[in-house]
C-alpha cells in the first residue's frame, strides 16, 4: 500500500492523525504546492534509519587507514614563489 500524502495544510489541520498513521509504520508524505517537502514517520522508524546510515559510514579511522599509501620520491616542479609587495 502506497504511503498516504497530505498537503501542508491537511497535515497542520489533522497532525493528530498523520501521527498516528506514522505510529502504525506507515510513513506519510506531505507536500506545498504539489511538491513532496516531508516525511513523518515514528520515532522508532527515524532511530532504525539513522543507526543503518551510521553503520554503512565507515569510522574516520577506517578512512584513513583506507587511503593509497604512497612511499615513494617525486619530482618537484622547479617554480619561483610569488613576489609580494609589503606596505
Amino acid at each position: 500500500m502506497p504511503p498516504a500524502v497530505w498537503t501542508l495544510q491537511d497535515a497542520k489541520n489533522r497532525f493528530s492523525a498523520v501521527v498516528d498513521a506514522a505510529l502504525r509504520g506507515d510513513p506519510q508524505l506531505v507536500t506545498r504546492r504539489g511538491e513532496l517537502v516531508g516525511v513523518v514517520l515514528s520515532a522508532e522508524e527515524y532511530e532504525r534509519l539513522r543507526r543503518l546510515d551510521q553503520g554503512a559510514s565507515p569510522s574516520l579511522a577506517a578512512h584513513l587507514l583506507a587511503m593509497p599509501q604512497d612511499d615513494e620520491s617525486f619530482e618537484r616542479l622547479p617554480l619561483k614563489p610569488r613576489e609580494w609587495e609589503c606596505s
